[in-house]
């Protein structure tokens, strides 16, 4: 027992000292984009990173309790298109469109929480294939993104949802103490997330599961409940930036979402996150998701071709994976 605490301990440790260097340099690309554009640090720039992180931040905290087991999620852009359409469709059902007498409020909120409770039940099929069955979790996960996609297609009858209720704007647009209401959802997810992950049993069990699985299920865990659960919140939060998503742009595209699932992974191993599971913060998921924005954004205002940008990304990623391995693999030493 004193040893498992005191791998855990050793654990934590390296994930502080992994948070700060991560911090250090969401800073200094910060100071250089400061320094490389004379747009970057204006307000509208500012509000506009904000709001470039909402969704890939949140779909990034289910991707973290995923990567935190040792598995991976590549379903979770089709998710968010599948269940965006999905929450269409049932506004329309409900009565916006459809005249059966329905409040707005209502058909909103209906919409909101059959979007959700897909997402949820996708990501409980894929939770389920994985642990329960042993299944590969990227070849489960590589199914249901294609599944997903063809379901958006199909539901939505492969066009975009346009007619949306304009009042579903106040999920992104309202002010929460002078922040908008999509980046205070952020914040409240990013809180919650870190709260279960740090002070509560069923996160330390996650650590454990993903540092041993064999392990701790000797100790008496609960491994099939909590490798299934990760695959859940994945699918709720990529649900949930589908509806922000949505409501920002009062529309909605079986498209959407696409390639979203490898800037949620990205951000997770930029933040210091071990693929192999076991290691990882939601604290540096969240730099992670604002060193990707950006430096998105800071490529945009200097010009840089977009055809550029994919490549610029790329070697960021792979530097901050090998710079992780390299210093993890020093620190052990």
């Amino acid at each position: 027992m004193s040893q498992t605490l005191a791998q855990t301990f050793s654990i934590r440790r390296l994930g502080a000292r992994l948070e700060l260097r991560m911090l250090a340099l969401a800073l200094l690309v910060f100071v250089a984009l400061s320094f490389a554009s004379p747009y970057f640090l204006r307000t509208n720039n500012l509000l506009n990173l904000l709001d470039q992180s909402v969704v890939t931040g949140i779909t990034a905290i289910g991707m973290t309790f995923v990567v935190l087991t040792g598995g991976i999620d590549l379903s979770v852009g089709s998710v968010l298109g599948f269940t965006g359409v999905l929450m269409g469709q049932t506004i329309h059902a409900g009565g916006w469109s459809a005249g059966f007498g329905l409040s707005v409020d209502l058909t909103i909120a209906l919409g909101i929480a059959v979007a959700v409770l897909a997402g949820a039940a996708i990501g409980l099929f894929s939770g389920v294939l994985v642990a329960r069955f042993g299944l590969a979790s990227f070849v489960v996960t590589l199914g249901v993104m294609a599944i997903g996609r063809s379901l958006a297609y199909i539901v939505s009858g492969q066009n975009a949802i346009a007619d949306i209720p304009p009042q579903i704007n106040g999920l992104v647009y309202t002010s929460v103490f002078g922040v908008p209401s999509n980046v205070a959802t952020l914040l409240v997810l990013y809180v919650l997330a870190w709260c279960y992950l740090t002070l509560t049993k069923g996160g330390r069990t996650i650590y454990a599961i993903g540092s041993n699985r064999e392990a701790a299920r000797t100790a008496g865990l609960a491994v099939l409940g909590y490798s299934i659960l990760p695959y859940v919140l994945s699918g709720v939060t990529a649900a949930i930036a589908g509806v922000l998503l949505s409501a920002q742009i009062l529309s909605i595209d079986p498209l959407a979402g696409t390639a979203l699932e490898l800037d949620a992974i990205a951000a997770v191993v930029i933040g210091g996150a071990s693929l192999y599971g076991g290691r990882g913060s939601i604290l540096g998921t969240l730099i992670g998701v604002l060193i990707m924005v950006m430096i998105r954004n800071g490529l945009n205002l200097l010009g840089v071709s977009p055809f550029w940008q994919g490549s610029a990304i790329g070697g960021i990623i792979i530097a901050a994976v090998l710079a992780e391995r390299l210093l993890s693999t020093r620190v052990r030493a």
